[in-house]
């Protein structure tokens, strides 16, 4: 018998074992609603057949166990687990009563409207997660080992230190090492979040899960698969996710006192009385009429309304929610996110837009932005490097006609010297003109951002601004949510520190941290969890910021264009990835939490008034009808009140 070890063979079992019980919830829900619509209409129109007491409670006897049955075997287990007083007992002992009471299609629609309930949470939830087995897909399946003039492909496991490994353009480092290559660059951004990719030199050190993007390079390995920089974000990612605790639903708390009251209260509905004609001859005890009150109080007080218009209330929530682009993964991420007073930002793919463009062109002398543009990107057409591609870019949008460039020459880690137009140019850093002697403007050196400097036969010409633009809602995210009271907003980045205090500067944020690895973030973050008064949002992208989204509170994540690690950790999703939306899901979240103490109060002042009338035997089961299903149908109705909500963008 052959094992499977695969994660995402277990993976997908388990997606279809759910899918078949999602399944066989919505039929069991449609054959119950079906018995009990039909019963109703049977007693509405005086069918003969239906006026049998037998047939009427075989009948809703059918409509009761699709829905009742899961329910009560719920209750069986948690008194297995010694809860004994569940909202389950409850639902359980009240429609067992109306049923002893002779009221049948109460007891059915507590049971339906208890599992409609259940399936429109578990739909919301269900359509915002995924398996978290999109961890493994960052984790390269492959290393290629070079031995002798043969290449070898093996697990990543099975690489031993001091193997040669060879990775391909666009392929993942598998093992962390050192370069064997002259030069080679790297995407670095899954690992440090930095915007700007890295040019690595011969014996400098490269890590596990960085991406080749100009040659193929060979790397000596250095550390075994399970303690590479890769492996240890993965586990950062597990263990920040242990760290954080599972949230009860309000109503299995509240439940847990509500139950033995109201079970205990209508044990004394019976009991008070029996006692009290010992006392007083006067008084007869009639025990089918007690019995009858005591039945009536369970069916009135069973929390129909509360287990079903809070889940609406949240998946109302969800749903206005997702129609903004922003995905909650469960009703109490959407509670959650009404605490949060502090909102650590990650820069990079959250307030920036991760794509370098050309930001200005600075000349000097007679030369015009134009013509040096047509220079620069004329040599850059040679460099594959990310900054190069980026002016050739920009020149082509531009519609600028490139030169043919003669005798090209890569300095290393300075940039290129070539022929343009019979011109000797050279192009890169600051290095470059050094090098070669060139004086230029001092207050180049202090601007933040990436420069491309050139020099036109030996003098120098200007230079093209690269970098990574803030989004167009930048701005307004911040304002947006210190307009909501949120006062503590940090930024955090791999990038420089000059460029990140630049941008939090024009964003008028106070705490501005660069220079960050994944667990310098984390530090971060556990130094602001330090005080309890903190309610930490985390908004990230990319698998760096896996561990803090898992860590955080609410962790949120920009779906659209970040790592499919980010979207599984995260709690939240912004499919958008505009910021501005993570004001908006914090305004959602407060106007469903108004809706739900809105319902509640709503459920227990109708319910207490009934509770009191039943008790001294005035309330009929019309008020129970109405105390129970009619206040659940005004619940709902307030429910869904946030899916016309139209102000939530502003």
């Amino acid at each position: 018998m052959s094992n499977c070890n695969n994660c995402s063979c277990g993976t997908s079992i388990t997606n279809k074992n759910k899918e078949n019980s999602t399944k066989k919830s919505y039929f069991r829900a449609g054959i119950s609603f079906t018995l009990l619509m039909s019963g109703i209409a049977f007693s509405m129109f005086d069918i003969i057949f239906f006026e049998n007491q037998w047939v009427r409670l075989a009948w809703y006897l059918l409509a009761y166990i699709p829905v009742g049955i899961p329910v009560i075997l719920e209750a069986w287990k948690s008194m297995l687990k010694k809860d004994v007083f569940s909202e389950y007992t409850l639902m359980s002992i009240a429609t067992v009563g109306a049923f002893v009471i002779g009221e049948y299609p109460e007891g059915v629609a507590v049971m339906l409207f208890y599992a409609v309930g259940e399936l429109f949470q578990d739909s919301a939830v269900n359509r915002a997660k995924r398996n978290i087995s999109a961890l493994l897909d960052v984790r390269p399946e492959t290393a290629t080992v070079v031995k002798g003039d043969l290449l070898e492909t093996v697990s990543p496991e099975d690489v031993n230190i001091d193997d040669v490994v060879e990775v391909k353009v666009g392929g993942r480092v598998p093992l962390d090492g050192v370069l064997q290559n002259e030069l080679a660059s790297f995407n670095t951004a899954a690992l440090t979040g930095e915007s700007v990719p890295r040019t690595i030199r011969k014996g400098e050190e490269v890590l596990a899960g960085m991406i080749a993007t100009d040659n193929v390079s060979r790397i000596v390995v250095t550390k075994p698969f399970g303690q590479s920089a890769l492996a240890r974000i993965l586990d950062l990612v597990q263990n920040a996710t242990e760290k954080k605790a599972p949230a009860e639903q309000f109503i299995r708390k509240f439940a847990r006192v509500y139950t033995p009251i109201v079970v205990g209260l209508a044990a004394l509905i019976i009991l008070l009385p029996w006692l009290y004609s010992f006392i007083s001859p006067e008084f007869v005890f009639t025990f089918n009429d007690w019995v009858y009150r005591a039945l009536v109080f369970l069916v009135i007080s069973c929390p129909c309304a509360l287990v079903i218009s809070i889940p609406l209330g949240y998946f109302g929530g969800i749903g206005a929610a997702s129609r903004h682009g922003i995905l909650f993964k469960g009703s109490n991420y959407l509670e959650a996110i009404t605490k949060v007073n502090t909102v650590v930002m990650d820069k990079t793919g959250t307030l920036t837009q991760g794509i370098f463009n050309v930001q200005k062109i600075s000349t000097i002398g007679d030369i015009t932005e134009n013509e040096l543009l047509k220079i620069v990107a004329s040599v850059e057409t040679q460099s594959t490097h990310p900054i190069a591609k980026a002016v050739v870019e920009y020149a082509n949008q531009q519609k600028v006609n490139l030169d043919k460039t003669k005798n090209v020459i890569e300095i290393a880690g300075h940039g290129l010297e070539a022929t343009v137009a019979s011109k000797k140019v050279l192009v890169g850093n600051t290095k470059l003109l050094t090098k070669n002697q060139i004086e230029f403007p001092a207050e180049i050196a202090s601007i933040p951002e990436t420069i491309v400097v050139c020099a036109v036969n030996g003098a120098y010409a200007g230079y093209i601004l690269v970098a990574d633009a803030p989004k167009e809602d930048a701005k307004k995210a911040v304002d947006s949510l210190k307009e909501l009271g949120v006062k503590n907003i940090v930024m955090l980045s791999g990038d420089k520190q000059a460029i990140v205090s630049k941008l939090a500067s024009e964003l008028n944020i106070t705490q501005a941290f660069g220079d960050l690895l994944p667990e310098g973030k984390v530090e971060h973050v556990e130094k602001l969890k330090i005080d309890p008064t903190n309610n930490i949002a985390f908004v990230g992208d990319g698998i760096n910021d896996a561990p803090v989204l898992a860590m955080s509170d609410v962790g949120i994540a920009m779906g659209g264009l970040g790592s499919d690690v980010a979207i599984e950790t995260a709690d939240v999703i912004l499919q958008t990835d505009q910021p501005s939306r993570i004001a908006t899901a914090i305004k959602i979240g407060q106007f469903t939490r108004r809706i739900v103490i809105q319902n509640i109060s709503l459920a227990f002042g109708v319910k207490l008034i009934v509770l009191i009338l039943g008790a001294g035997g005035i309330a009929t089961l019309w008020e129970a009808v109405f105390a129970d299903v009619g206040v659940a149908l005004v619940a709902i109705f307030n429910a869904t009140r946030i899916l016309n909500k139209k102000d939530l963008l502003t």
